[in-house]
């Protein structure tokens, strides 16, 4: 039986659907069984960022009313033989109930060793039918207040749920803003959360580059070198971040910074 996680975050724009896609691809490179399900009802954009929304031609809801067979809906990458997309593009709010949803990423589970649910930023009825059929949960958020302060409220609601563990990644960090004391670091967002942080993801200019394309970024780029670890960290439980201020450290360091 496969392992069910949800990625949530307490509002949009953190970069919620391209960590889900990223660490989907590095599982799935691993060897492991990927299936990526898009719950973001209404905003959903999996399919755009793993570059297969011309791909699509049943959702989660064709499978729930019986129009179509699960296997019919899943989509494969075609870079990637282990990972598989189920999307939410014609998915209207409520034509899917909870149970359905349930039902649903139960027969995934049978037949995937992962299950990562992109879940609809917020608190609304779908973040609620997202985590009820999980077992684990991943919090992203990015280090700026306003978006630590979601998250909490987000990690409150999780604690009534009966998740195994709730880890946070923390994306967008700019290493240079850190140095400096201009923007929060990642024991910031620990102390802030009171939850153990497995991810620190930077900003990275290639992502934005990729994503104009539809691809997911580069195996080369900081950000993916970055959800590598977090990968590893689901996979095997390792406890190592990617250093976002190493290359601002040191001579060299110093003129990059400056140079932001």
């Amino acid at each position: 039986m496969g392992r069910v996680i949800v990625v949530t975050s307490g509002k949009g724009g953190v970069g919620k659907s391209t960590i889900t896609a990223t660490l989907g691809m590095a599982i799935a490179e691993a060897g492991a069984r990927v299936a990526l399900v898009d719950a973001d009802v209404g905003l959903n954009n999996l399919d755009l960022v793993l570059g297969l929304e011309g791909a699509v031609v049943y959702d989660v809801s064709d499978v729930e009313k019986g129009r179509c067979r699960l296997t019919e809906a899943l989509v494969a990458h075609p870079f990637e033989e282990n990972l598989f997309l189920l999307s939410s593009r014609a998915l209207v709010n409520g034509s899917i109930t909870e149970r359905g949803f349930s039902a649903v990423i139960a027969a995934l589970r049978r037949g995937f060793d992962y299950v990562l649910i992109d879940c609809p930023a917020g608190i609304d009825d779908g973040f609620h039918r997202a985590v009820s059929s999980a077992d684990e949960a991943i919090v992203v958020t990015t280090p700026i207040p306003a978006s630590v302060r979601d998250a909490d409220k987000v990690s409150d609601l999780l604690a009534g749920y009966r998740l195994r563990r709730v880890e946070v990644v923390v994306n967008r960090v700019r290493g240079d803003l850190v140095m400096k004391g201009e923007a929060l670091g990642v024991a910031d967002v620990r102390k802030v959360l009171r939850l153990p942080v497995v991810g620190s993801v930077p900003e990275d200019d290639e992502v934005l580059l990729s994503q104009t394309v539809g691809r997911i970024a580069s195996p080369t780029s900081a950000q993916y070198r970055a959800v590598l670890l977090v990968a590893s960290h689901v996979m095997m439980g390792t406890n190592t971040l990617y250093d976002c201020t190493a290359k601002y450290r040191g001579i060299f360091g110093f003129f990059r910074k400056i140079a932001r």
